[in-house]
C-alpha cells in the first residue's frame, strides 16, 4: 500500500515560521525606508495646502527630481535590506519573488505561503508607520500613469517584475563568487525597474508594496488589481525564463564562466579546469588512473620491497611554502570526478598551488 508523505512539507515548520517572523521584519524595514522616502518626494513636490500656509517649505521638486528620488529610495532600500537579511531569510521581501523560488525549486510551498502572508503584513504595518510619522496624507499608493490603461499597466508590470524576478534566481539562487553581492544587483535592477515604470504606473514589481499602503487608505484606486495580475505573470515570464537557461544548459556557452558548481560547467567534470602543469608519463605512474590529479613522491621501493622504478602518487597540494595533504578532501570529491585544481579550489587552496598530475 502507498503511502504518502504529505507530512515532508510540514518538517520543518518551525524554522519556516521563524523564517517567516524574520521576513516580515526584513519587508517592514524594505518598505518603512522605501515609502518614507517616496513620502519625502511626494511632499516636495505637491506639498498640503495647511503646510504651505504655515511653514516656510523649500521650493517645490520637479518631475524628474521627484521620479529619481523615489527610483533611488526604492532602489537603495532594498540593496541595504536585502544585505542585512541576505543570510537570515534569503531577504525576499516580495510575495512574486517567493512564489518564483517556490516554482524553481528553492523553497518548499509551505514556506512560500508563509513568507508571502508575512510580506503582505510588512507592507501594512510599514504604510500604516510611514502613514503615522509623517504629517498629511499617505502619498505612496501605486496609480496608473494619466495616459496609461490598464492593459499596459499590467504588461509593464510584467516585464519589470520578470527581470526583477531573473535578477534573484540569477544571483542569488544560482551559487557563484558574486552571490554575497547579489544585493546590490537586484537593488540596483529595482531602481532601473522604477526609472523605466513609476511614471507609467508607479513601479510596484511587488504585490506587497501596492496591497500596504492600500490598505492603510482604504483602497482608493479602482484598479489595483492591476498590481497583482501584472507582477504575478511576471513571475512565471521570469522563472519560465530561468527554467530555460537551465534546461539548455547556459553555463556551457561562456567556459570561463566563475562558479562554485564545478561539475556542471562542462559535460566531462574531470576537465572542467585544464591543468598546465607538467604530466607524467606512464611509465612515471604506478597509480591506477583516475579523476583524481596526484603529486608524486619518491620512494626506493614498493610495498612488497621490489624496486621497480616507479614513483607512486599521493594526493598532495602545496600552497605556497607549505604542503597540505588532502586525504579526507580528495576522495569525497574524486566520487564527482574533479581532479586536483578543483580540490584545491574546494579546499580553499586557490592561490599558489603547484601539481603534477598523473595522465587520465
Amino acid at each position: 500500500m502507498m503511502r504518502l508523505h504529505t507530512s515532508s512539507h510540514f518538517s520543518t515548520l518551525r524554522n519556516d515560521f521563524h523564517a517567516s517572523f524574520l521576513e516580515f521584519v526584513g519587508t517592514f524595514v524594505f518598505l518603512l525606508l522605501g515609502l518614507g522616502g517616496i513620502q519625502a518626494a511626494q511632499s516636495l513636490s505637491d506639498p498640503d495646502t495647511s503646510a504651505a500656509m504655515t511653514e516656510n517649505l523649500p521650493p517645490m521638486a520637479s518631475d524628474t527630481q521627484r521620479y529619481l528620488y523615489i527610483s533611488t529610495s526604492m532602489g537603495f532600500s532594498l540593496l541595504v535590506s536585502a544585505w542585512l537579511f541576505f543570510r537570515i531569510t534569503g531577504g525576499l521581501f516580495n510575495p512574486n519573488v517567493s512564489l518564483s523560488l517556490m516554482l524553481v525549486g528553492a523553497i518548499r510551498p509551505v514556506r512560500c505561503a508563509m513568507y508571502c502572508i508575512a510580506q503582505l503584513a510588512g507592507a501594512i504595518a510599514a504604510a500604516a508607520v510611514v502613514r503615522g510619522l509623517t504629517e498629511g496624507r499617505l502619498r505612496v499608493n501605486t496609480a496608473l500613469g494619466p495616459r496609461t490603461s490598464p492593459a499596459q499597466g499590467v504588461f509593464i508590470e510584467m516585464f519589470i517584475t520578470a527581470a526583477l524576478v531573473v535578477s534573484v534566481l540569477m544571483l542569488a539562487a544560482e551559487k557563484h563568487q558574486a552571490t554575497p553581492f547579489a544585493p546590490i544587483g537586484i537593488g540596483l535592477t529595482l531602481f532601473s525597474g522604477h526609472l523605466f515604470a513609476v511614471y507609467y504606473t508607479g513601479a510596484a514589481m511587488n504585490t506587497a508594496r501596492s496591497f500596504g499602503p492600500a490598505v492603510v487608505t482604504g483602497f482608493p484606486d479602482s484598479h489595483h488589481w492591476v498590481y497583482w495580475l501584472g507582477p504575478f505573470l511576471g513571475s512565471l515570464l521570469g522563472s519560465a525564463f530561468y527554467g530555460l537557461l537551465k534546461h539548455y544548459r547556459y553555463w556551457v556557452l561562456v567556459v570561463d564562466e566563475v562558479t562554485d558548481d564545478q561539475p556542471k560547467l562542462v559535460e566531462d567534470p574531470t576537465a572542467t579546469f585544464v591543468d598546465k602543469s607538467p604530466r607524467l608519463s606512464e611509465q612515471q605512474c604506478s597509480r591506477p588512473r583516475g579523476p583524481l590529479s596526484l603529486q608524486p613522491t619518491t620512494t626506493d621501493s614498493n610495498t612488497d620491497g621490489s624496486d621497480d622504478g616507479k614513483t607512486p602518487c599521493t594526493e598532495k597540494a602545496s600552497v605556497g611554502s607549505s604542503s597540505l595533504l588532502t586525504p579526507n578532501v580528495a576522495p569525497a570529491l574524486s566520487e564527482h570526478g574533479l581532479g586536483v585544481a578543483e580540490i584545491s579550489e574546494e579546499a580553499g587552496f586557490a592561490r599558489g598551488k603547484e601539481s603534477n598530475r598523473c595522465p587520465v
